[in-house]
């Protein structure tokens, strides 16, 4: 096994293995799969994010459909966007893109995307799928660290996974994943409260960051040998680069590298399986519409 972790090879397979479906859907039916993704405001992280699953859409060939609203939209506004892709016909899946600014409540505009349409795997009724082992969409980013250890073949039966990091979009959902048959690991959860955090993650067989800390996962923190998935993305500041900043993980790279047997990087890690496991999710919805 490679000790780099290499995700955009993995992203690459999985979008190459995309296309093949997507042609041969295309040929029976005449159809291709639609994502609708929503922007509000101008973050730019979220401009960035959109335009790479715009770039993954029209590699596999999913119709892609954005709507971009101003910051200063009303709830009553942006909900009435939700109502009309949950209905439109030509969309399988529909992604909020978040942060929203602070005057909308995400929880109740997430809430009233259709479950079936629900590609980013963040609705009630589809986590509660997830945790229950049913089929489901799956949490994208979650879904993608499974897509990296099931390429390259790493064994989760019976092995220890300590993730660092609850959030809903993450750590919980990827404990929903690894417990279930198949994977069948024992798991458990570090966070802010976590007492003696260093003696836990130091007895993981497999360790994951996820707690959105630069650098917060440190040699002393890993055993021999364990396997090593760095989910953060982080801007650090450095002057030395024309850009002021540069980004890493939740794990000290350098220095876990050479105690890891196998390591995700940052860049290049878990962050392009998040855009490829969406149009995963988006190509599935398609299937479901035409069953």
């Amino acid at each position: 096994m490679d000790k780099i972790l290499d995700g955009r090879h993995v992203y690459h397979s999985v979008l190459d293995r995309l296309t093949g479906q997507i042609s041969d859907l295309k040929k029976a039916t005449g159809k291709s799969p639609g994502l609708a993704v929503v922007l509000v405001g101008e973050d730019p992280a979220s401009q960035f994010y959109v335009a790479s699953k715009k770039r993954a859409c029209k590699k596999i060939g999913v119709q892609s459909f954005e709507h971009i609203l101003p910051a200063t939209v009303s709830e009553s506004e942006l909900v009435a966007v939700i109502e009309s892709l949950n209905k439109d016909d030509e969309v399988d899946g529909v992604l909020l893109q978040l942060p929203l600014p602070k005057s909308l409540n995400p929880d109740r505009v997430l809430d009233l995307i259709s479950p079936d349409k629900d590609v980013d795997g963040f609705h009630p009724l589809n986590v509660g799928k997830l945790l229950l082992g049913l089929d489901t969409y799956k949490s994208c980013t979650p879904y993608g660290v499974c897509e990296i250890l099931d390429h390259y073949k790493i064994d989760t039966v019976g092995k220890h996974v300590v993730i660092v990091g609850r959030s809903n979009i993450v750590g919980k959902p990827l404990a929903a994943m690894l417990i279930q048959r198949g994977y069948d690991a024992t798991v458990t959860i570090c966070h802010s409260k976590t007492e003696n955090m260093a003696e836990i993650t130091r007895a993981a067989d497999i360790l994951v960051a996820a707690v959105g800390v630069a650098e917060l996962i440190t040699a002393d923190m890993v055993k021999q040998g364990a396997v090593v998935i760095d989910v953060g993305i982080n801007r650090i500041n450095d002057e030395t680069l024309e850009k002021g900043y540069r980004v890493v993980g939740d794990v000290a790279f350098d220095s876990v590298l050479e105690k890891a047997s196998a390591i995700t990087p940052v860049p290049g890690g878990v962050g392009l399986m998040t855009i490829a496991m969406l149009m995963t999710n988006t190509v599935q919805s398609f299937r479901n519409r035409l069953a």
